[in-house]
């Protein structure tokens, strides 16, 4: 579905959004950073008093770290501060509590986002997606392995603590000449040893393990589910390489998921995913700009929160009808003459 959304013109606009304001950057950074330490001190204050009141304010913390993600993601792609040293720091600083090395993941999305929706160049910084030829093609084993890591209990719920936990801290998971990008994953595990030993010493390894693991695990599968939606759904967009289209891609391929308010405000507005790949060095607290003043783009691959929610069954690309679908629909997909 092509809009005047994909015209030059339209993107030559929104490069007048890209300018961070360091005092709404600055904001958002303060307040993100104080609502997640200040829910943490709540959190651990609870402790003795009820670990389901705990529990339930791990929600809100996986939000707010899930806020804080997105500035590291922000200041990636050099969108936060003008300054990319500062930018380079925050971003590492963060990296340590979203245990996500921050030039490894800078460099995987720098490529998702060069490549989001090329059926010729997926394996870097995205969910594995095969077409439904491609699944048939595969062994019973393969078949069977791809179908589990696709069950949303393991996406959503398994996989985002094995990837954030111990995956992140290996780094046989980038290519040996990528030397700056292990550096990366060496110095933040060396980080977050440091800090969760402090930690463990002032306020005892139960501390950590009861207030720290519950809002890593669901700000992880939040963090998935968001990033599933954004690019999971029915009609997304993938195309081979010769016709393959950057703006087709963002539009199309990524989803507007539109959330309440607080929600949207909760997740850094990364919701607003087709104007953030139209446009990635835009600040995310200046997309609702972007969408207040170019009103078309609500229209566009919008989602509501079951939409997201419905979407967790798709697994295979079907090539002839150009959409995403369920395992059991692959089975009356005609084979390619």
């Amino acid at each position: 579905m092509m809009t005047d959304a994909t015209s030059p013109t339209l993107v030559r606009t929104l490069a007048g959004y890209r300018t961070p304001q360091l005092v709404r950057s600055l904001w958002q950074l303060f307040n993100s950073a104080a609502l997640f330490f200040g829910t943490w001190a709540a959190m651990y204050a609870l402790l003795d008093v009820s670990y389901a009141l705990v529990l339930l304010l791990a929600v809100p913390a996986a939000f707010f770290l899930t806020r804080l993600f997105i500035i590291q993601h922000d200041c990636g792609h050099g969108s936060y501060f003008k300054n990319q040293k500062v930018a380079d720091f925050v971003g590492r600083a963060i990296g340590v509590l979203t245990l996500t090395p921050y030039s490894y993941w800078r460099r995987t999305h720098a490529i998702h986002h060069a490549s989001s929706g090329n059926l010729e160049h997926r394996g870097f910084g995205d969910i594995c997606t095969l077409t439904v030829e491609e699944y048939r093609a595969l062994s019973r084993w393969r078949r069977f392995c791809y179908r589990v890591y696709r069950n949303p209990v393991v996406l959503f719920g398994v996989g985002p603590g094995i990837h954030f936990v111990i995956r992140h801290r290996l780094p046989v998971i980038v290519p040996r000449d990528w030397r700056r990008e292990r550096r990366s994953i060496w110095l933040t595990n060396l980080a977050i040893t440091v800090v969760v030993g402090i930690v463990c010493w002032t306020l005892g390894w139960t501390t950590l393990l009861w207030v720290q693991l519950p809002i890593t695990l669901t700000a992880g599968s939040l963090g998935v589910w968001l990033f599933y939606v954004q690019h999971q759904f029915e009609h997304t967009y993938w195309e081979h390489d010769p016709d393959w289209n950057y703006q087709a891609a963002a539009l199309e391929g990524s989803s507007y998921l539109a959330l309440p308010k607080l929600l949207q405000w909760a997740t850094g507005n990364i919701g607003l995913h087709h104007i953030h790949h139209l446009g990635a060095r835009i600040p995310n607290y200046r997309l609702p700009e972007v969408l207040r003043d170019h009103p078309d783009l609500s229209k566009v691959s919008r989602l509501t929160i079951w939409d997201g929610i419905r979407c967790s069954r798709l697994a295979l690309w079907d090539e002839a009808q150009r959409k995403l679908i369920r395992f059991r629909d692959a089975r009356s997909v005609a084979l390619s003459p």
